[in-house]
């Protein structure tokens, strides 16, 4: 308010000078409401062009914080390569190299893993045993995070009878939970135990390297919450990549190498006594089975798949 247009002796403003400061009132809004409707002009075509549901751009939508910093890249996934899921990056060969020296044993990937995955109580796609190796008096804790090997041979695509697991040309290996019909092949071919039996799907689960979050430029959700840096993911084609650099550099060793699967998850530290002698869990004719529907065999049904039986294998 102007000072001509202060009140003088406690007298009231004259109609000419409301009018005035309502026209102005309006003017005002009406400026703001143009600024905000440009920025959110600007902030829907944001990011290589890419529209943002108009959700997000409003603020309406659960993980808005997530998309106004990062970007709508990670939204636009499924559309940006509609193969990438299946056939994975040509050129790229992911690994991931464990140093045994770091690990404490948290469980914090445990953990992790099953939160990103959405696995069921009691199943796990990696974990890391708590270990006792050697005798009195020189007995020791070890601690050894398990999980799929990602081999470059791997066994388990050869005994699958429905096609549903393969491997990426990134050297991913995964599994089509629509073709699998839970006969568990793959289960008991992996030399590694690092495949079991979901007992929600029926199907045969797995570690997929978080193949979702890697074709999205993140790291596997086991490898961004180690909380000691003993997990690194990296790309074995690239010779720059800190990951092969170290396993180029370093001493390293891999579980079981005599199976010929040739694994891509690669240790630091490994002790001999537990390269090739590995803590398992029972797989064949085991609980896991008779969770996801096999009977055993000492049932009425003895060898009978229970499981999934009105789905067909589509071949091709």
């Amino acid at each position: 308010m102007k000072q001509s247009e202060s009140p003088i002796d406690g007298k009231p403003p004259s109609r000419r000078q409301l009018l005035r400061r309502v026209l102005a009132g309006a003017a005002a809004g009406a400026a703001a409401a143009a600024s905000h409707n440009h920025a959110a002009a600007q902030f829907k075509t944001a990011a290589q062009g890419s529209p943002v549901p108009e959700t997000v751009a409003t603020g309406r939508e659960a993980g808005a914080d997530f998309y106004r910093f990062h970007g709508p890249e990670p939204y636009a996934y499924a559309k940006k390569d509609g193969a990438l899921a299946v056939e994975g990056f040509a050129g790229k060969r992911w690994a991931m190299l464990i140093d045994l020296r770091k690990c404490i044993g948290c469980q914090s990937c445990t953990a992790a893993c099953k939160f990103e995955n959405n696995i069921p109580e009691g199943s796990f796609r990696t974990w890391v045993p708590d270990l006792e190796i050697g005798t009195y008096p020189a007995a020791r804790r070890a601690f050894l995070p398990r999980l799929c090997n990602h081999c470059e041979r791997p066994s388990c695509i050869e005994v699958c009878p429905a096609g549903a697991t393969w491997q990426r040309r990134d050297g991913i290996v995964v599994i089509d939970y629509d073709r699998c019909w839970g006969c568990g092949s793959c289960v008991n071919a992996c030399p590694y135990d690092a495949r079991f039996m979901n007992p929600i799907t029926k199907t045969a689960d797995k570690c997929n390297f978080c193949a979702q979050r890697v074709d999205q430029g993140l790291l596997p959700a086991c490898v961004e919450s180690c909380v000691g840096g003993a997990r690194q993911f990296g790309d074995l084609n690239d010779p720059r990549d800190p990951v092969t650099r170290q396993i180029e550099s370093e001493s390293v060793q891999v579980l079981k190498p005599g199976t010929g699967n040739q694994p891509r998850v690669f240790y630091i530290g490994l002790p001999d006594a537990l390269q090739n002698n590995l803590p398992g869990r029972p797989a064949l004719w085991s609980q896991m089975f008779t969770e996801a529907g096999f009977k055993n065999a000492e049932s009425e049904t003895a060898g009978t798949w229970t499981i999934a039986r009105e789905k067909e294998a589509v071949h091709g």
